[in-house]
């Protein structure tokens, strides 16, 4: 009988790992996003985020790849992200 992998199979650490985040379309939304990623991945360079705005501008994506060390590391950091009010998905 075949087991499918773990999640822990997936992935081979350290490796990079991008996250998008959307949320509504405010001024310091990229900033909120900056923030919450640097304090779980401090090795994460700013100027490497990649943003788009939605057709009706409403909303705004914030794709952030990451330099992932562990399972953990991005499990806090996803917990950290969608757990923020002005966060409305993160995937």
């Amino acid at each position: 009988m075949n087991t499918p992998p773990s999640s822990d199979d997936l992935f081979q650490f350290p490796c990079d790992f991008p996250i998008k985040i959307l949320g509504r379309r405010v001024d310091d939304f990229a900033q909120t996003v900056l923030s919450l990623v640097l304090l779980h991945a401090p090795d994460f360079d700013p100027a490497t985020i990649e943003m788009r705005v939605s057709q009706a501008g409403h909303y705004i994506s914030v794709t952030c790849t990451i330099r992932a060390v562990s399972r953990q590391q991005l499990d806090d950091l996803y917990r950290a992200l969608s757990g923020h009010p002005a966060v409305a998905m993160v995937l």
